[in-house]
């Protein structure tokens, strides 16, 4: 973690109050930081656009890409700064050049998709900026976060959900109490559940053996017992029965 890191203040922002982190953020820019904004896409498509009845009123669900937003924002929102994107598509030299534009100060806000997850190091930005959040998991909104904060300056990260968002404010509420990744891990353990050991669920009620691992106590338990006994006994000679469950064991998961 950088040295005199300050804690990056997190906050879910709601559909109407929007505008006032737009205002913020030209703040922000006006002091000479630096934003980033993320999309959960390139571009957009006709079926990730929806609309639904809430209390008779219909809904826009929208799908933020990043060459639209990046469009608006440059041309609508924030048309006085200097805004650029960054996606997979480009190409390689394409991005090196964004990036060393960004390093130089030449961009004030940077629209992006997960490309700039991880080894992007931007002292002078402090807003990040997540458009459909809670399309992301808690991992990589982590590691969003920690691009910014990285000098002396005060940090923010504002997560923007979709109006039809609402079974996903308990994970953003983990983010927004966590800053530990690895306490954020539990927190998302507990949230979603950890689904199959052997299966295909990424996520829900747990089976017995996914359970388990929940109990730290047993844990320490059965890994000292697995380190006694593969020390004194590693092709499990005084234990046959164990061998047979082993064998089996690989057998139903496809050790190679």
């Amino acid at each position: 973690m950088p040295k005199n890191r300050k804690k990056i203040i997190t906050k879910i922002i709601p559909s109407q109050k929007r505008e006032q982190a737009y205002d913020f953020i030209k703040k922000e820019i006006k002091n000479g930081r630096q934003v980033f904004v993320i999309c959960p896409r390139i571009e957009s498509t006709n079926s990730e656009q929806q609309t639904t009845r809430n209390k008779n009123i219909l809904i826009w669900n929208e799908v933020k890409a990043v060459k639209e937003e990046h469009k608006k924002l440059a041309e609508q929102i924030f048309p006085d700064f200097k805004v650029e994107m960054l996606h997979g598509k480009m190409t390689v030299g394409e991005k090196e050049k964004i990036m060393k534009k960004m390093k130089e100060k030449k961009i004030d806000i940077l629209v992006s998709t997960s490309v700039i997850e991880v080894g992007i190091d931007i002292p002078n930005a402090t807003i990040m900026m997540i458009e459909g959040a809670e399309r992301f998991g808690l991992a990589q909104l982590h590691q969003f976060r920690g691009r910014v904060g990285r000098a002396e300056y005060q940090s923010y990260c504002f997560l923007f959900t979709s109006p039809l968002s609402t079974d996903n404010n308990q994970r953003l509420k983990a983010l927004i109490s966590c800053d530990n990744g690895f306490e954020l891990a539990e927190k998302d353990l507990q949230i979603r559940g950890p689904g199959d050991f052997i299966g295909k669920r990424q996520s829900g009620i747990p089976d017995l053996i996914m359970n388990s691992l929940k109990n730290r106590i047993l844990v320490e338990k059965v890994r000292e017992t697995a380190k006694k006994i593969l020390t004194d006994d590693l092709e499990l000679k005084k234990y046959p029965l164990l061998r047979i469950k082993l064998k089996e064991f690989q057998k139903m998961i496809h050790f190679e």
